[in-house]
């Protein structure tokens, strides 16, 4: 396994690689996202956070992942155009991808094994989130029910 966030690439929805170490230097919110989950509105709260703190150096990376109840059945078009039309996504948005299992991306597996949670390191629904300090250091784990709002005063003690 990778011993370093930076070390990490995935795909965006346009079938781009990226390297996580173009984010070095900033603060990151991973995000496994749905656009069909009941917390769906969290869109909108991690793209507020998102404009309001992205010249302070934060970023926020969506990850679309089906592996809960169906939540994210469309392909890439459909789930750029969901979250650009419905929530106003600007943030990064990566290839839909696996978050538990045989199949679970990199980028997952890495901050599990950092980050474990209420059911060990497994994610437990959408829109789990990590939070990775600016020296690409996980930091914090989120809860799928933690709404952006409530991160914001932990986010605002990091930057």
């Amino acid at each position: 396994m990778k011993t370093s966030f930076y070390e990490l690439e995935a795909e965006t929805l346009q079938g781009n690689k990226v390297k996580m170490s173009d984010y070095e230097g900033k603060a990151i919110l991973v995000v496994n996202t749905a656009t069909k989950c009941g917390l769906a509105p969290q869109f909108d709260g991690l793209e507020t956070l998102y404009q309001t703190y992205k010249d302070k150096d934060f970023v926020v990376l969506g990850f679309p992942s089906n592996q809960f109840a169906n939540q994210e059945p469309g392909n890439a078009k459909n789930i750029e155009e969901t979250c650009r039309i419905n929530f106003g996504v600007t943030f990064p948005m990566f290839a839909k991808i696996d978050v538990n299992g045989s199949n679970t991306h990199p980028i997952f597996k890495y901050l599990k094994s950092q980050l474990g949670g209420i059911f060990g390191s497994r994610i437990k629904w959408n829109f789990t989130k990590f939070f990775i300090d600016k020296n690409g250091k996980p930091v914090k784990r989120f809860a799928p029910t933690t709404k952006p709002e409530k991160i914001e005063s932990f986010l605002k003690n990091q930057l």
